[in-house]
């Protein structure tokens, strides 16, 4: 049996229990709004043509209410309305 040996440990290695320090709080940055609204690119009218996503579906719907020109493509779950009218854009612009 091995005889057990004793090592003095300095006093400024020792662990000291004390306080679990304190995270400070995130700021509060209020996210900005994506928008719902584009300018058509057939009627040239701003702010006429909306967006609606159907998550269910699968299905991305833009509409313009002035020439009632409409467009529909599939998005995923990560799509947002500016995704549908790049995508109407895209496709306007390969026809062209």
């Amino acid at each position: 049996m091995l005889p057990c040996l004793e090592i003095p440990i300095p006093r400024a290695i020792q662990v000291i229990m004390g306080k679990r320090k304190t995270v400070a709080k995130a700021a509060y940055r209020p996210s900005i709004p994506l928008q719902n609204v584009f300018s058509c690119p057939f009627c040239n009218m701003e702010s006429s043509c909306d967006v609606k996503l159907d998550k269910t579906r699968n299905t991305g719907r833009i509409t313009c209410r002035v020439c009632m020109e409409c467009f529909q493509t599939r998005i995923h779950a990560l799509s947002d309305p500016i995704d549908v009218y790049n995508d109407w854009i895209d496709e306007c612009e390969k026809c062209n």
